[in-house]
């Protein structure tokens, strides 16, 4: 991976040499070459969104409907995250449908680690999202203490990349844990759940427009809270009616939020990231 990885700063030096670029942008070009990760924009939000939804509604489809369990389920889906991964850090170059189906599989297998964390093991809603939340604070500082970054423009090594998706596992698992903590342990519903989260969100976005607060750190609060708005939202869409949800097929709802991301890739350039976000 070290050789890919020189080979095309390399490549990207010998033509540069041989134009008259500007240096600075030559380093974002060289750069979007080596990143794997997207660039942040309001597309790669509503993918998000419709990722960590889906996630729930495929994860409770295979651990309920399918009735294979938390812990099964759970085993399943970290084989298939771990190919995932393993595939995008081999990848030489940014591939969208990798990258996506790479977040789908940390969303599935969050949801189902939660669940089992939290339901199986007893541990209540509040405490899965207190050991979580640790988790998740643990990957930030080790990738930190060991790389001097945690922005997503210092992804561009199979190192940072291996710290990438720890962390965004542990985020989509966390995510799951708040958004039913605060949904059922908190009595609030899955709409209102949804308004909440939705607003903090809409708070970070005016921090990142109107503040000089570190937009590493407003990155990850985002990317950590699109996760209980998308528990929240397939909740509300394959809970039953008494419990407040729209009692919707798993595997319907799953399908449908599959083709919106799919036409979303499809019908919009995604381009790899050329700056910290």
């Amino acid at each position: 991976m070290a050789n890919i990885h020189n080979n095309t700063v390399n490549s990207y030096n010998n033509s540069n040499n041989n134009t008259n670029t500007d240096p600075v942008s030559s380093r974002s070009t060289i750069h979007a070459a080596l990143s794997k990760v997207p660039e942040v924009t309001l597309l790669f939000w509503m993918i998000k969104i419709a990722s960590t939804t889906l996630g729930e509604t495929a994860g409770d489809a295979l651990s309920m409907s399918l009735d294979l369990g938390y812990l099964l389920s759970t085993e399943i889906f970290a084989i298939i995250f771990a190919i995932a991964v393993a595939t995008q850090i081999k990848a030489e170059r940014f591939n969208k449908w990798l990258y996506w189906a790479t977040i789908i599989a940390t969303t599935t297998l969050g949801t189902t680690i939660a669940d089992f964390v939290t339901r199986s093991l007893g541990i209540g809603y509040t405490g899965g999202s207190a050991l979580l939340l640790a988790l998740l604070g643990l990957s930030l500082f080790i990738w930190n203490k060991s790389l001097g970054s945690i922005s997503v423009d210092s992804v561009n090594t199979p190192k940072a990349e291996v710290f990438y998706w720890t962390t965004i596992m542990f985020s989509q698992t966390l995510g799951t844990a708040l958004g039913d903590w605060v949904a059922d342990t908190k009595g609030m519903g899955y709409t209102t759940s949804a308004i909440i989260f939705g607003d903090l969100l809409a708070l970070i976005a005016l921090a990142h427009y109107w503040t000089k607060i570190s937009k590493t750190l407003l990155f990850w609060s985002a990317f950590v809270l699109t996760r209980p708005l998308g528990a929240v939202l397939g909740d509300f869409l394959d809970k039953p009616l008494d419990h407040g949800g729209l009692a919707l097929s798993r595997f319907g709802a799953s399908a449908a939020l599959l083709v919106f991301i799919v036409v979303c890739l499809v019908v919009f350039n995604q381009r790899a990231s050329a700056k910290a976000h």
